[in-house]
């Protein structure tokens, strides 16, 4: 993948933008998961856990995933942008083409199944679709949003197919307003329940799907275009 000067110039714009106009932004998720601390999930081959772990096991990750948030009293969890992720080195659904795609493009906010999820800044719907293959999205939803002539897009992966029905190409959504709700393994690309967020600046001419994660030699390029989810969910502004 070539990233132009063009893609990389407007990135930075609408980082910063994003950072100009934090004050803005609402909340993701829902205010009383704020009354408790995250737990930071770490993918990474510096966890020795992980190196046992089996994410192709559909019991086995779920039950890392709600082990780790029971023990540290809480009932949400965070997978961190930018991390190159051992789990996905492990897997052949990310290494089937030689160099696995292991860097994580987003956040993966892990909450219960059902939780309302909610858009940071007013958008238009840009293009939904279920991703319907095994370890996929599930249920899918990408906004577009404009700030100052600047365009740039969200994508809420891992939903429930409720999520989709009403839902139309550019209908408006307001700051704050629900979008989606959190689907279950059964629904979501059979994932422990959590939202894939991902900040991008440009589409590529695709719709109801983007690049999640990227091989760790295309990381650079995709940085350029998929921006630190941070910007438009500020966890630690909303914490109670």
């Amino acid at each position: 993948m070539n990233i132009t000067f063009q893609q990389k110039e407007h990135a930075v714009k609408v980082t910063a933008i994003l950072q100009q106009s934090s004050s803005d932004i609402k909340a993701l998720i829902a205010e009383s998961f704020f009354l408790e601390q995250p737990y930071f999930f770490d993918f990474t081959e510096n966890n020795v856990e992980v190196h046992e772990l089996n994410i192709d096991s559909n019991q086995d990750f779920d039950n890392y995933v709600q082990q780790h948030l029971h023990t540290n009293n809480t009932s949400w969890g965070i997978g961190k942008y930018g991390e190159d992720r051992l789990v996905y080195r492990n897997s052949p659904l990310f290494t089937s083409d030689g160099e696995a795609r292991s860097v994580h493009l987003a956040y993966d906010v892990w909450l219960p199944a059902g939780s309302e999820l909610y858009a940071p800044l007013d958008a238009r719907v840009h293009s939904f679709q279920i991703n319907d293959n095994y370890r996929d999205y599930g249920p899918t939803i990408i906004l577009e949003h404009e700030i100052s002539g600047l365009i740039f897009y969200t994508l809420y992966g891992h939903l429930s197919r409720t999520s989709l029905k009403g839902l139309a190409v550019n209908q408006t959504i307001k700051a704050g307003e629900r979008v989606a709700w959190v689907g279950d393994i059964t629904e979501n690309g059979q994932w422990p329940s959590h939202v894939h967020f991902q900040i991008m600046t440009d589409m590529i001419n695709k719709t109801g799907d983007f690049p999640g994660v990227a091989k760790p030699s295309e990381w650079e390029q995709y940085r350029s275009m998929c921006l630190d989810p941070y910007l438009l969910f500020p966890y630690k502004k909303f914490s109670k």
